[in-house]
């Protein structure tokens, strides 16, 4: 091949390439070798390659040679050496290499790469380590670690605690002393035996029971491989008292079958049916119906000076029940109408209409505000289930008779408007209803009426925002962006992004964004394949049984390959329980996509989970990013984040980076991608070389107050 054709391609490496013919002498060499040894190519050309290296290894080349001669066909690992820069200093690099023919010529291909940054990038996974050491110990499960080959590798102190094993058998060479002090303890020690010998057989075994005790306790009990890449190195084992919730369900069971035999004489538990007519099963509260009658009774009542209706409805509540499950969820509802009866001792009714919304009725209340207000503080105190700290956090919609008589239906009403008003004002907040809040309604109804039709009226366009790598110095990555422009005015995504999920109008509108953004960045995509294209993903679109291919069928239509695309998801498309979700992204993945992890730190999700979850790419939320101020801060969390990510095999993007401190503490935390309004706005698509020229002259800045070449 020509010299330089081969330097050409060279050129895109980030490691520094140098290619040497029989004798040494350096014949091609990459603009990385000029960065890595501080030397002009021109310098390097001609020039023997020993003067690179440091005394003791100006040998490895040759040896590499012969290595290479005498088993072409077997792998050469990469070879630890010194290399020596133009201004004196010796680093310590990695350096593999393989032969190639040209035109007879027999050339050695030499690679380099830096390894001086592994010391900081060990000292930050000890301090990673050290914060996964403390959660470990802070945690109510007792936590053991097995090896392999059967030895103890870890435990927690609260693993001693709950089995009472004095800490001298755990540092014993035998394990025998602590597995008596165990079996002493079970009820069924053989069964415990054959549980752990079963699980020793099959390595990759996972496993969840119980345990129960002599003294009456029971353990949850649950095993999983401990995994290093994809290897299993061992067996985590974690025991959860459960005890106090065992004797509740056994209690909860005794109740009922007492419950069922007292049924069975009708005559005698007439008034206990009556009761149950009218409460609420879960929490005790009364229900709809109790509560119906009640409104009617006060707005009949010619006496009353006011009539006061709080309808309730928790935010968020479907997330408990989907990541903690169910029973967690019920114990927050009961847990709920407890704090709200203490709330208002003097109610007259205390309710729970069902599902997560609950209503409160009180007559001749003096001053209902202070009471909603009251309802809000008391009930966003946090609390614990099963180790799982919750803050409850509610939208309170308040609607009272005033000089205008109104039915039930009507005040009820009144009240369900505030309370979405209250939701649509950032939740956790209680509004009176007021007749704009109808005008407000009015307004949304008429925006998804505007929605039904923005595709067809080409109301929808896209805007990109560039994604650099500092590592290549480029952008490589443009995130697609939804617009809407209705007339004269565009609506923020922030609101019509959630209403076309809600209508179900987002699968249309996310097709034309994903085609839009195909069209338009086609060739410059086309320009090199290790470009890659970004787009916003709701989880009501992979919902579709055949999402997965129509985005196929799409890059291919504008001659983008599926290694170019990525999804971005948030972390609450992973909580429905539709298996069809993780189907769509599996689809892509197999394809050549990627799926990114968008707004990662915000959710219920943990990085111990990132394993579990089909992704390629973490983003971490800009929140996590503005507390970079100085450059100067210690934010352990930002380096475990990237270092766990890196360990999982995943890449790294910051979002909003403004700040060239945040970007320069970010980039030495060897985040892989940045994105923000450092580099560039979204842009529209005829901005689109604006947008590239704005990132380059930020990216050059970067470079030249850092003194990099």
């Amino acid at each position: 091949m020509a010299e330089r054709t081969f330097g050409v391609l060279l050129d895109a490496s980030p490691d520094a390439l140098l290619a040497l013919d029989p004798d040494g002498i350096i014949r091609i060499a990459n603009t990385a070798s000029s960065r890595l040894f501080g030397y002009p190519r021109e310098k390097l050309l001609g020039s023997d390659h020993s003067l690179l290296l440091c005394e003791p290894f100006r040998t490895a080349a040759r040896q590499l040679r012969e290595d290479l001669r005498a088993a072409p066909s077997q792998p050469t690992p990469p070879r630890e050496v010194r290399m020596l820069h133009r201004d004196g200093t010796d680093l310590a690099a990695e350096m593999a290499g393989s032969l190639l023919d040209d035109g007879g010529r027999q050339l050695l291909l030499l690679s380099f790469r830096s390894t001086s940054h592994r010391k900081g990038a060990d000292a930050e996974l000890r301090e990673a380590m050290s914060l996964l050491t403390a959660t470990l110990e802070s945690t109510a499960d007792g936590i053991l670690v097995i090896s392999a080959e059967g030895r103890i590798a870890g435990l927690n102190e609260q693993f001693l605690k709950m089995w009472a094993i004095p800490q001298e058998y755990v540092e014993a060479d035998s394990d025998q002393a602590a597995m008596q002090v165990i079996l002493s303890q079970v009820k069924d020690p053989e069964d415990f035996v054959a549980r752990v010998s079963e699980l020793t057989q099959d390595p990759t075994a996972e496993s969840h029971d119980v345990v129960d005790f002599l003294d009456g306790r029971t353990f949850e009990r649950y095993s999983r491989p401990q995994r290093v890449g994809s290897k299993v190195v061992g067996r985590v084992w974690s025991f959860r008292d459960v005890t106090p919730r065992r004797q509740a369900q056994e209690l909860a069971q005794r109740a009922q079958e007492q419950a069922q035999q007292a049924l069975q004489d009708l005559a005698s538990q007439a008034e206990q049916l009556r009761a149950m007519a009218f409460t609420d099963p879960l929490t005790g509260l009364a229900n709809q119906a109790v509560f119906n009658n009640e409104l009617l009774a006060a707005l009949k009542e010619p006496r009353l000076k006011s009539v006061d209706v709080f309808l309730i409805d928790l935010d968020d509540f479907k997330e408990v029940n989907d990541i903690l499950g169910h029973h967690a969820g019920d114990v927050m509802l009961v847990e709920v109408a407890r704090r709200l009866r203490g709330c208002v001792p003097t109610a007259d009714v205390v309710a729970r209409l069902g599902g997560d919304e609950f209503v409160v009725l009180l007559t001749a209340c003096p001053n209902a505000e202070a009471i909603a207000e009251c309802i809000v503080r008391c009930l966003h105190v946090p609390f614990t289930i099963e180790g799982t700290v919750l803050r409850p956090s509610l939208s309170l919609g308040l609607a009272s008779i005033g000089r205008a008589a109104l039915g039930a239906s009507e005040l009820l009403r009144e009240a369900d408007i505030a309370m979405y008003a209250a939701k649509a004002a950032g939740k956790n907040r209680f509004l009176r209803f007021h007749p704009d809040m109808m005008t407000a309604l009015v307004r949304r109804t008429d925006l998804e009426a505007g929605l039904q039709v923005s595709v067809a009226r080409s109301e929808i366009s896209v805007e990109f925002q560039p994604i650099v790598s500092p590592r290549m110095g480029q952008v490589v990555t443009f995130e697609a962006l939804a617009r809407w422009d209705r007339g004269d005015q565009r609506v923020p995504p922030g609101l019509f992004i959630p209403l076309a999920e809600r209508s179900g109008l987002i699968n249309e509108i996310g097709a034309e964004v994903m085609g839009q953004s195909l069209k338009h960045l086609a060739t410059w995509l086309g320009a090199d394949l290790s470009r890659s294209l970004s787009i916003n993903v709701s989880g009501v679109q992979l919902q579709e049984p055949d999402f997965a291919e129509q985005v196929l069928q799409l890059a291919e239509k504008y001659g983008v390959g599926p290694y170019q695309l990525v999804l971005e998801v948030t972390e609450s498309v992973f909580f429905d329980a539709d298996c069809n979700v993780i189907k769509q992204l599996s689809q892509l993945r197999a394809a050549g996509a990627r799926v990114a992890l968008d707004d990662f730190g915000t959710g219920y999700s943990s990085l111990g989970r990132l394993q579990e979850l089909p992704v390629d790419i973490l983003k971490i939320d800009r929140t996590f990013v503005s507390m970079v101020h100085t450059g100067n801060e210690r934010l352990p969390i930002l380096s475990s984040m990237i270092n766990m990510a890196h360990s999982l095999g995943l890449t790294v993007t910051a979002e909003g980076i403004e700040t060239e401190e945040q970007a320069n503490y970010l980039i030495a935390l060897e985040c892989d991608s940045l994105q923000g309004y450092l580099f560039s706005h979204p842009e529209p698509a005829g901005r689109f070389e604006q947008a590239l020229k704005t990132s380059g002259q930020a990216l050059d800045a970067l470079s030249s107050r850092a003194g990099l070449p």
